[in-house]
Formats: structure tokens, sequence, C-alpha cells
């Protein structure tokens, strides 16, 4: 690690880190995974003070961690932020290791719910056709959908979608190509958002 690039580049931003240093209001909240090669400010172009970050393996999300909840609670709630983006990526390792039935140790417990999504991907037509490649880019954007869903059922951020139009996006980061690519993660008709809301909106 370069420490000694550090000086050089806090001199060259000087206004910036003045301007960080009043506070922050960043607009996105970044939901993402922990590979080195997914730095988000970076990809896009964006500068210290403009993403509020939560990223951990295989960008998973689940009701019970209470890590990424509360980072969703002070994004949404307190900063108020515009968007919550939860981002995957082609050429994930974690995606790679449920595929492969790997074996890491402590990792296993975690990558459960990629593992148990799937099992369920194997049970539907056309998934033995498809190539190692188109496998992974599946199971990559399975995993978005199903913490898509897990954001929408989050309280703050039903709140927030309802009182103030916070977006919500899933996203796949293709890493050899640099770019962001929106994953379709289903759009509910009325009655559906209605009796998702009257389920997940804690009064």
């Amino acid at each position: 690690m370069h420490l000694s690039a550090n000086r050089d580049w806090a001199n060259a931003n000087a206004d910036l880190l003045a301007e960080n240093a009043k506070g922050q209001s960043p607009s996105i909240l970044w939901l993402g995974c922990s590979d080195s090669r997914v730095p988000e400010t970076t990809i896009l172009g964006g500068n210290p003070g403009d993403i509020f970050v939560h990223r951990n393996i295989a960008n998973i999300l689940h009701p019970g961690d209470i890590s990424v909840t509360a980072v969703i609670t002070y994004a949404v709630k307190y900063l108020k932020v515009k968007e919550v983006v939860l981002c995957g990526h082609t050429l994930c390792g974690g995606v790679n290791a449920c595929l492969a039935n790997d074996r890491f140790g402590l990792l296993d417990t975690w990558l459960l719910p990629l593992r148990a999504l799937r099992h369920e991907l194997t049970r539907e037509k056309g998934w033995k056709e498809l190539s190692p490649e188109e496998q992974a880019r599946k199971l990559v954007e399975e995993n978005v959908k199903a913490g898509v869903r897990v954001l929408k059922a989050n309280a703050d951020i039903i709140d927030a979608i309802k009182e103030r139009g916070l977006q919500v996006h899933g996203a796949v980061y293709n890493i050899s190509k640099g770019l962001v690519e929106e994953v379709d993660s289903g759009k509910k008709g009325a009655e559906e958002e209605e009796a998702w809301e009257e389920t997940f909106r804690l009064k």
C-alpha cells in the first residue's frame, strides 16, 4: 500500500477536504461487494463525500444482518440519501465458490443464502444448458434481485419511498468493461405494492 502517496493526494485535494470537514451529505447509499476491483466512488466518477458505503463478501443482504441494517437506517433516515444502489459484479469469487462447491470455512456460513439461490436456479428449465459463465452471471443477477427484495421490505426504505421518492436500484458492475448495468428487479403492480406495504410498513 502506497501510504507515501497520501500526502500528494491530500495536497492536490485541499479544497475538497476543507468542504468535507464541514460534514457529509451523500446522495447515494451503495451496498456492494468487498472485491477490490469494484471501488464505487471511482467507477461512478465521484469524490469522497458523494457516496455512503457498505460492502461485504458477495454483496449478500439478509434482514438479520445488524451491520447493514444500521447502515441503511443511518443513510436513509438521517443522511436522507436520494438513491440506494445494491450492486453485484461479474467474476465474483463468492458466486464462483458457490457454483464450484468450494469449502472456505467460516465463509461457507456467510454464503449459505447464495447457495440457496443456486439450488433454486438449478431447478429451472434451461439451467444445465447454460455455460459456466452464463450460470455465474445468472447467479450474480439473482443475488442482486434477492437483495433488492430485502431492501424493499425495510421499514425505513418503505417510508422514504412513500414520503420523499427514494429510489432503489439493483445493478451489476461488469469488471472487464467497467460498466454498471441496472438489473430489472421486477416492478410491482399497484395492488401488489399496496399488499407489500401493508405487510412490511411499520407504524
